[in-house]
């Protein structure tokens, strides 16, 4: 199973993690947020749920997508541009869409201020 983690991570860690990548120690696939606010800001409860669709699914064309989403194909293009920007998705030679992941893990702890 190839599975990618979702997380909080500041600048320093990532960096942290970074150095360590290029010293041979495995990282695993990990795509990092700054902030709560900036990782719920990209996935959206609609983005979220396209992810759900295309996990372990392989590339599909932006229509196929809303035709799985049962969503409009102009707002299934919106999102796919926000998740492309960001690098959660990413676009085939062959202009399809892709997330490479079977599976998402979330990671990230709520603390009283």
């Amino acid at each position: 199973m190839h599975t990618v983690t979702l997380g909080l991570s500041s600048r320093q860690k990532t960096n942290k993690r970074l150095l360590e990548a290029f010293n041979g120690k495995a990282q695993g696939q990990f795509i990092s947020f700054e902030s709560p606010a900036l990782l719920f800001k990209v996935l959206s409860g609609n983005r979220w749920d396209l992810l759900k669709v295309m996990a372990g699914a392989g590339a599909m064309s932006i229509r196929e997508a809303s035709r799985r989403l049962d969503r409009d194909v102009k707002a299934v293009h919106g999102d796919v541009q926000m998740l492309l920007k960001v690098g959660i998705l990413r676009k085939t030679d062959k202009s399809r869409i892709e997330f490479p992941y079977d599976s998402v893990h979330v990671d990230f702890m709520l603390q009283a201020a």
